[in-house]
């Protein structure tokens, strides 16, 4: 799930969030940060969910979750586009 908020900057704080309680390593990738798994770990709160705000300039975006070394789809998200790789990836639209 992708929250938007408005920032000074032109950029909006964009945070993620994903509920996986067994996993030990969660991380979001995407054109924003040339999917490097590693530029945007996320921090699991005390309810198991996994959270990482980003400050995305106003576009739209292609991402995944990156889990325990598997990438994953965003089940929140309602936008999905095929990729090159014969899956989807989710898409967030920054305003």
């Amino acid at each position: 799930m992708a929250k938007l908020a408005v920032k000074k900057s032109g950029s909006k704080k964009v945070t993620f969030k994903l509920i996986a309680p067994y996993a030990n390593s969660v991380s979001v990738a995407g054109d924003f940060n040339n999917w490097d798994v590693s530029s945007a770990p996320m921090k699991k709160d005390w309810k198991d969910d996994w959270t990482a705000a980003l400050s995305l300039k106003p576009g739209r975006y292609e991402y995944k979750f990156y889990v325990d070394g598997s990438w994953q789809n965003d089940p929140s998200c309602d936008v999905c586009v095929p990729n090159e790789y014969g899956s989807t990836n989710c898409v967030v639209e920054v305003k």
